[in-house]
C-alpha cells in the first residue's frame, strides 16, 4: 500500500471528497473491497444527509465519510487503520515520482530515481562484503561479520528480484 492511502491528502481521502463534491458515490468505490460497497453506500447516504444540516453536520459528517473509507480501505489491504494522518507528511520521494508517472505516462524521472537508489544500494552492501573479506581469515568472528555481509547483499538482490517479478492484483 502507498504509504499514504491514510493521509488526508492520499488518493483515498481525496476520493472520498470527490465523491462528495460530486455527489457520486462510485467514484470512491474503486478504492475499497467490493465487499464493502454496501457499507460505503450506507454511510454516503447518512453523510450525503447530515451535510443539509449545516457546516458543523457538513464538517463532522465528511470527516465521518473519510474516515470510514480509509477504513475499509486498509482492510482490503489487510492494514490496521490507525486513524486519519494529516495532509502533508514526508512519504520520500518514491510515491510522488509514482504519481507524476502515472499522470504524465512517464516513468523517465522514477525510474531515474530508482536506477541510481538501486545502484548506491549494491555498493554500498558489495563494498562491506569485500571489506570484511579482507578481515575474514582473522577470527570466527570476523569471519561471520563476512557471511553476515554476504548473505545481506545475496537475499537483497533475492528479495528485490521477487519483488520485481510479483503482480499484485
Amino acid at each position: 500500500m502507498p504509504p499514504h492511502c491514510d493521509a488526508l491528502d492520499g488518493p483515498v481521502a481525496t476520493a472520498a471528497r470527490r465523491a462528495l463534491e460530486a455527489s457520486n458515490v462510485d467514484l470512491v468505490l474503486p478504492f475499497v473491497p467490493e465487499s464493502a460497497e454496501p457499507e460505503v453506500r450506507a454511510v454516503f447516504h447518512k453523510t450525503e444527509r447530515a451535510r443539509g444540516a449545516g457546516p458543523e453536520a457538513r464538517e463532522v459528517a465528511d470527516l465521518y465519510f473519510l474516515e470510514t473509507v480509509v477504513r475499509l480501505h486498509r482492510a482490503g489491504e489487510g492494514a490496521p487503520y490507525t486513524g486519519l494522518k494529516p495532509a502533508g507528511l514526508d512519504i520520500g520521494p518514491a510515491i510522488p515520482l509514482a504519481e507524476n508517472a502515472v499522470e504524465s505516462g512517464s516513468n523517465d524521472d522514477l525510474y531515474s530515481f530508482l536506477a541510481e537508489e538501486l545502484h548506491a544500494q549494491l555498493d554500498d552492501r558489495l563494498r562491506r562484503v569485500g571489506e570484511l573479506q579482507a578481515e575474514a581469515d582473522s577470527s570466527v568472528s570476523a569471519a561471520r561479520m563476512h557471511v553476515e555481509a554476504m548473505l545481506d547483499f545475496e537475499v537483497f538482490a533475492h528479495r528485490l528480484h521477487k519483488a520485481m517479478l510479483s503482480t499484485h492484483h
